[in-house]
């Protein structure tokens, strides 16, 4: 199953928490294993805060500070994207109990771009019944 994602900024976070379980009600997902992974070298994904927008801000700013764009040799010029995804990680394993994706009352599951805008894709996996 495929979650695609549209980037409107070099760097942006993008929540997709609504568009998970969207898909875990509409398949009927009731108990296992959900899988995400992107297949880009440009890109992440993460569990972070959602309860204020701040948060998102300020991991871009230390992202930024800890990757900056240097002179890479890397001839797109985009190293410093490929670090970042490098960090943050491509892949998120979830677990899903009586058909509701289990996070804590301030978790949100990010779409990490650092190449856009682009249109982008989420692969999704469940494991289970």
């Amino acid at each position: 199953m495929i979650l695609n994602v549209k980037s409107s900024k070099k760097n942006e976070f993008i929540e997709i928490t609504g568009d998970v379980k969207k898909l875990i009600r509409d398949n009927e997902w009731r108990d296992g294993i959900l899988v995400l992974n992107i297949m880009h070298t440009t890109a992440g994904l993460t569990i972070n805060e959602n309860a204020d927008a701040d948060v998102k801000k300020d991991l871009l700013k230390a992202l930024d500070a800890l990757v900056p764009n240097i002179r890479f040799e890397h001839y797109e010029g985009n190293s410093d994207s490929h670090l970042k995804s490098s960090l943050v990680g491509m892949d998120l394993t979830l677990i899903i109990e009586d058909g509701k994706l289990q996070l804590g009352t301030w978790q949100g599951i990010y779409f990490c771009e650092f190449d856009g805008p682009r249109n982008r894709k989420v692969k999704l996996k469940f494991i289970g019944n």
